[in-house]
């Protein structure tokens, strides 16, 4: 394409914003309306982005002049938005979780296929420099062959309202945070090393008058190589994000940490304003993180869906990946009721 790729934002909270800033930084793009199903959260992602704002999800799908739409809606909306998308044969990228169940993924990944067009799975984690720098070195054989993946995702609690509800959302800290790191040990084995059995544990120790789904949980991964990994999700952890990544092989280790060990510190008695995603305190030592939509991943995934559009290729991250993802999440949840090993089917 030799004009730019012009994206319609669907949604206007959290992760909208972060999908703005990283595109902010991507060549050959133009964000031109957003949609959000409110006026006044419309208007003002709008005005603070400098763009459209529209209510009606139907007719901006309608619109001929949009080369990608970015769903960054809460999970209860991406099946039918997406299967909209699809029946009208457009471009899509989704925020992680794909789905709520492995039956909505399953729905959205077959319309995305049979609709031909482009469908992305932005899961920030595989795209972070660091973790993609981690996977380059296994490739070259830093590591020896990967035997066990630790990954840790958490920090105090959701920032909207709407993920404690875990009826709508399809879960707690297994189903907002596991998707992370479920999808990074995919990433660190490599895709072709599946996931074949889980055991999970999960339970509500700290924001039971929030929430009836869990604010802490562990998932254990068996790979079909015999290797293992493991996942530590919390809703509960004060200081900020916390998120790491831990990769052990034959030959060798790498480790991951992109907040806690972040390269400026700060002693601050009075409020030094934004500190770094879910920080507790903006006061005191600090350890702000510069570039966060760079660190996380969101500049390199906006950058990569933006390419694939104007060159026509499916991303590398599908919604085949988010697809599994969901069944592993869907098998996880089945061993915390079952408290016993679950065998994962695709």
């Amino acid at each position: 394409m030799s004009k730019p790729v012009r994206i319609c934002m669907l949604g206007s909270g959290f992760v909208a914003d972060f999908y703005m800033q990283g595109l902010a930084n991507v060549n050959g793009h133009e964000v031109v309306i957003n949609y959000s199903r409110t006026l006044d959260r419309a208007r003002s992602f709008a005005e603070r982005w400098g763009i459209s704002e529209y209510t009606d999800h139907q007719a901006v799908i309608a619109r001929e002049d949009i080369d990608l739409f970015i769903i960054a809606l809460p999970n209860e909306e991406h099946l039918p938005v997406s299967l909209a998308l699809s029946a009208a044969g457009r471009n899509q990228v989704c925020t992680k979780p794909l789905a709520r169940t492995r039956d909505e993924a399953r729905q959205m990944m077959e319309a995305a296929q049979k609709s031909g067009a482009i469908h992305g799975y932005a899961e920030t984690e595989v795209f972070a420099p660091a973790v993609v720098k981690a996977r380059e070195t296994i490739d070259n054989g830093g590591v020896g062959r990967v035997l066990w993946v630790r990954s840790r995702e958490s920090h105090s609690g959701p920032h909207s309202p709407h993920f404690w509800d875990v009826e709508n959302t399809g879960g707690g800290a297994l189903n907002d945070l596991g998707c992370h790191c479920v999808e990074a040990a995919r990433y660190f084995f490599g895709k072709h090393d599946k996931v074949t059995e889980v055991m999970a544990w999960g339970a509500n120790l700290v924001h039971r008058d929030k929430t009836r789904g869990e604010d802490n949980a562990l998932l254990l991964l068996q790979m079909e190589s015999g290797g293992v990994a493991h996942c530590e999700l919390s809703w509960t952890t004060k200081g900020g994000l916390d998120l790491r990544n831990e990769i052990h092989g034959s030959e060798g280790s790498i480790f991951t940490d992109v907040t806690r060990n972040t390269p400026i510190a700060t002693f601050s008695t009075k409020s030094s304003g934004y500190v770094i995603e879910k920080a507790d305190i903006d006061f005191g030592w600090t350890r702000p993180l510069p570039e966060e939509a760079f660190a996380y991943g969101y500049q390199a995934e906006m950058r990569h869906f933006v390419e694939c559009v104007r060159d026509g290729k499916q991303p590398r991250e599908t919604y085949e990946d988010g697809y599994i993802v969901n069944c592993i999440l869907d098998a996880g949840y089945q061993s915390m009721r079952e408290h016993k090993w679950i065998n994962v089917t695709y």
